[in-house]
């Protein structure tokens, strides 16, 4: 029987309407999870087999290529997420947390900070290159969920890595969006399935789950103390971005409404979410008043009743109030029974000394303390015990050079920032990459691709020497 052209393309069309609807149907076995599973387990073997092909079948160039789709494509949510983001964990500014995924989609290193070495001589040739260490479990925050799955997700793919993501359960919704966004647009890219996964439901169960299992080769945790303690005795490789807080120094030589606005700004960005945010002001007595009246200009208040603020800000045992974290400064002082000058105001200040808990104690949460020194070698004094050696950050306004250079000596932080505002330090309005992952404990600084590498030698003897 000869069949028609028109009957023959009906079909055709019927065939492929036919398979199309069971492809999308639950007769093939062919969902997509786009890396979110329903236990470690499978989350942890799905990561191994896309990690196992991304390292056999893509080079520097393929995979570099995902990294400017990621780049391309991801902006396009980043809005939503950040949207996302305070509504699920009720802390922060929208317009703050723009500019902070924005940061880690646009400033985040690709495969371009990856480096070979390479050795020649009479006895032929050398090369070391950096090699992926194959699955990372990496620990995200909540006050950057997004903003560190993708810094982390950008360095750990150009660095050939897999990576189960394990997120804080209080953003756990807004951290399976971007994984699935991450996937599909990795997926689109013409890279593996499942390169980053998750589970479901994060619990501390599964964070522990993850850093046991023999499959994980290295350990990434981005949080507080107790998560980086428990990288660091894990027994693998980890890096570990524990907890700061940040002192900013003033001395007597600098323009006080410039170093008003730059603290303001810094210290109020994200509702002082960020670990590299100023958390304490040290100002010479000399100077203190006139940057207080400069700071109280602007978009700040000065709170004369500490004791209000401490019955809402401190916890019985002294421990900071959680509910309070990220909030607005406005927000804040209602809770206390205080009128806030202004609903849009960013910044609440305290006068108070050395030993006060606002000081001592990190609080993520736009409140400032302002300590008075009576010289700069006091200040510098005061700023070395506010920061505790966790090595993290720490911020000056000076326009003496040996002050500047003293400082940093003395405080041996991993950021230092010079007469500007904290965010500087991670590439908003400064020179430099960007990360939300800065290794203080373990040494690696602000984290790239090559931080999530290892040094493998390649020995030719008696070959390639043109000598």
């Amino acid at each position: 029987m000869k069949i028609k052209e028109n009957e023959l393309d009906k079909i055709v069309n019927q065939v492929i309407s036919s398979l199309n609807n069971k492809q999308n149907s639950n007769d093939f076995n062919t969902k997509i999870n786009y890396g979110i599973f329903s236990t470690m387990d499978e989350a942890i073997a799905e990561a191994v087999k896309a990690q196992a092909c991304l390292q056999l079948n893509y080079s520097t160039e393929a995979r570099e290529k995902i990294i400017k789709s990621i780049r391309k494509n991801v902006s396009k949510h980043v809005e939503k997420i950040s949207e996302m983001a305070v509504e699920e964990t009720d802390m922060g500014r929208i317009e703050d947390k723009i500019i902070k995924n924005n940061l880690a989609i646009n400033k985040t290193p690709g495969t371009e900070d990856l480096r070979t070495e390479a050795f020649s001589g009479k006895k032929g040739l050398t090369i070391v290159e950096e090699a992926p260490f194959g699955v990372i479990c990496s620990i995200a925050p909540v006050t950057n969920p997004t903003e560190t799955i993708i810094s982390n997700a950008i360095s750990m793919i150009a660095s050939c890595n897999g990576v189960v993501f394990n997120s804080h359960p209080g953003a756990k919704k807004v951290s399976k969006y971007i994984i699935e966004v991450l996937n599909k647009v990795i997926m689109e890219a013409g890279g593996p399935e499942n390169l980053l996964t998750a589970v479901n439901e994060p619990t501390l169960q599964t964070v522990e789950s993850c850093m046991r299992d023999d499959r994980i080769a290295m350990i990434v945790a981005t949080g507080g103390p107790g998560v980086v303690n428990a990288a660091l005795s894990s027994g693998k490789k980890a890096i570990g971005a524990g907890a700061g807080n940040p002192p900013v120094l003033v001395d007597d030589t600098v323009d006080l409404k410039r170093v008003a606005k730059d603290i303001i700004n810094g210290a109020s960005f994200d509702n002082n979410l960020p670990c590299t945010s100023e958390k304490a002001i040290v100002a010479l007595e000399s100077i203190a008043d006139s940057l207080l009246n400069e700071m109280t200009n602007q978009n700040a208040q000065l709170v004369h009743d500490i004791k209000a603020l401490e019955r809402v800000i401190l916890n019985d045992d002294g421990s900071i109030n959680k509910a309070l974290v990220g909030k607005d400064a406005a927000f804040i002082l209602n809770k206390a029974g205080l009128k806030a000058k202004s609903e849009d105001l960013r910044l609440v200040i305290v006068d108070v000394d050395l030993r006060h808990p606002f000081v001592q104690k990190e609080q993520l949460m736009p409140v400032i303390p302002l300590v008075r020194a009576k010289n700069f070698n006091e200040a510098m004094e005061m700023g070395v015990d506010i920061e505790e050696g966790n090595r993290h950050t720490a911020i000056i306004h000076s326009k003496n050079v040996d002050n500047l250079t003293k400082f940093a000596k003395k405080i041996e932080t991993t950021i230092y920032v010079k007469n500007a505002p904290s965010y500087a330090g991670i590439g908003a309005g400064g020179e430099g990459y960007a990360t939300f992952t800065i290794a203080g404990p373990t040494g690696e600084g602000l984290t790239s691709a090559r931080s999530f590498t290892r040094k493998r030698r390649c020995v030719l003897v008696d070959g390639f020497s043109i000598i």
